[in-house]
């Protein structure tokens, strides 16, 4: 991923990548982005992108291994974040999924994983402390709670499912308000001038749409060059 591709990334949101993904493939049907509505943190603060940094966690139970087993872990996940491929974002399934109750993303953890400089976190559970966590870092999660309940890491670096999204560690991510996606590695070289193509089509009837004296000739017009542009 080049600087100018990561630049642009980060200013457009998830859809317009989705779409983009399409017109790099020069088809419909990309489908490897997440299910369901998802909650943000900070959707002021726009995208994360980076690759992904996976784990899976647990919070319902007590954990039944042995405490040092345990402790050991969770150094061990820390060290994970700590390092690797940036930009990077942390990719955390909650096995407890639908009932996840253990906010793993409050203002300690989520204060950690910026100062590891993680770029954000795509999780299905729980967040907390909104309001304290720190600028520069949003979560997508599935829910908000008050407690962290016995969460516990249980694996790290292992492929992951968020919304029905399936994540890979190093698989790159891009998320928002609206959910995520992972980007098919295929089509990197060819996705900054997707969605240039992508934004400079649409333009085409932004502009007439926005423009005085709009009616059904001016839409015609502009979605006629909409349609030839984009093909």
């Amino acid at each position: 991923m080049t600087p100018s591709l990561l630049k642009l990334l980060q200013s457009v949101d998830t859809p317009t990548v989705c779409n983009a993904i399409e017109v790099a493939e020069g088809k419909r049907g990309f489908d490897n982005f997440t299910r369901g509505t998802m909650l943000a943190s900070a959707p002021e603060e726009g995208a994360i992108v980076g690759y992904a940094r996976t784990a899976k966690i647990a919070a319902l139970s007590p954990p039944t291994e042995a405490p040092e087993v345990i402790k050991a872990r969770r150094m061990a996940y820390y060290h994970h974040m700590a390092t690797g491929p940036r930009p990077a974002i942390t990719v955390i399934e909650d096995l407890d999924y639908p009932d996840c109750i253990g906010a793993f993303w409050g203002e300690i953890n989520t204060s950690v994983h910026k100062g590891f400089n993680l770029a954000g976190t795509l999780t299905n559970g729980v967040m907390r402390d909104l309001g304290d966590l720190p600028a520069g870092y949003p979560v997508i999660a599935g829910s908000i709670g008050p407690s962290h309940g016995f969460v516990h890491v249980k694996e790290i670096g292992t492929p992951v499912k968020v919304f029905g999204l399936e994540v890979n560690d190093g698989d790159l991510v891009h998320a928002d308000r609206h959910g995520a996606l992972v980007v098919p590695p295929a089509i990197i070289p060819a996705l900054e001038a997707a969605i240039n193509k992508l934004l400079a089509t649409e333009k085409i009837v932004l502009d007439a749409a926005q423009a005085e004296g709009f009616d059904f000739e001016k839409f015609s017009e502009a979605w006629a060059q909409f349609e030839k542009s984009r093909t």
